[in-house]
């Protein structure tokens, strides 16, 4: 028998080679067919906008709006990474609740700095919710904010405070991104007789 032959008999090792196989003539077949290559999932327009405003801004030297862009990428990246962990993905209607958050955490803080006289970080705070608002659609006015919760009650057959969960969902679902549900969940409560 031929030293290289192998017998019927003997046994393939647990990754399919033969016993006692070197990797390092396994290259050659990595070389012919790599492995498949991950592809990172195809990023909204929103996104590819706010990184092209970040490389403009950049080139701008306008130090402001970089700090604002790269906090709005900061926090997509940690919403990529908490999606990624739950099996799912970023959607569009994900991403403008994002940057609502954001607007009224800096709202918040806004208020906070300007009642205790901190101009300067009340004015960072202003120049990061002008930037962030210009990723949002344009926003509802109080008088079609009261006509969406009317339509949504009718649309959801809410008739007391109990059904406020219902309009609420109804609204989120078509109106993300361009109303304040803080204020409308008050109107709906209103509305509603609570």
């Amino acid at each position: 028998m031929h030293r290289f032959a192998r017998r019927a008999s003997q046994p393939r090792g647990v990754d399919g080679r033969e016993p006692g196989h070197d990797a390092r003539n396994s290259l050659a077949v990595d070389v012919i067919h790599p492995p498949p290559k991950w592809k990172p999932p195809r990023k909204s327009p929103m996104r590819e906008k706010i990184n092209q405003d970040l490389k403009d801004a950049m080139k701008a030297r306008d130090s402001a709006k970089v700090d604002a862009l790269r906090l709005i990428n900061a926090a997509l990246k940690d919403k990529d990474i908490e999606a990624r962990g739950a099996g799912k993905t970023l959607t569009g209607d994900d991403v403008l609740a994002l940057l609502q958050k954001m607007i009224k955490s800096r709202q918040e803080s806004l208020d906070i700095f300007e009642k205790a006289g901190r101009a300067d970080l009340a004015d960072k705070e202003k120049s990061e919710i002008a930037v962030i608002s210009s990723y949002l659609p344009q926003q509802l006015s109080q008088e079609e904010v009261a006509e969406a919760v009317k339509a949504a009650i009718a649309e959801a057959g809410a008739t007391s405070i109990k059904d406020m969960g219902k309009v609420v969902a109804a609204l989120k679902a078509k109106y993300t991104g361009r109303m304040d549900f803080a204020k409308a969940s008050a109107a709906v409560k209103a509305a509603l007789g609570g």
